[in-house]
């Protein structure tokens, strides 16, 4: 099986670091991918604070949600940190810092 997305998709925009690691990865999360992450986390704790309600688990319910939440909020913003740092979504700041690295 082919896991190469670079076969199957060519970025639309610079390409500022084909394979970033971990590190950069994060290090590149903008105030945005930071808010998307706050607001996911926030809702699932929402979510599952309400939904133990009935059963009367609103406290396992609200960490199991907001631990979800968290997972997800992250996973999200590392998606869009490396899609930007790939050239798969808009860079322009990303092209601008990292410049004179470009590949």
């Amino acid at each position: 099986m082919n896991t190469d997305i670079t076969a199957s998709t060519k970025p639309e925009y610079p390409v500022v670091d084909r394979n970033p690691a971990f590190t950069k990865v994060v290090g590149n999360f903008s105030a945005l991918d930071y808010m998307r992450l706050s607001t996911i986390s926030a809702v699932s704790v929402t979510v599952g604070y309400l939904s133990g309600i009935k059963p009367g688990i609103r406290g396992p319910s609200m960490v199991t949600g907001g631990l979800i939440g968290v997972m997800g909020g992250f996973m999200y913003a590392y998606q869009n940190s490396a899609g930007r740092l790939m050239g798969f979504f808009p860079n322009d700041a990303e092209v601008a810092r990292y410049k004179y690295k470009l590949q």
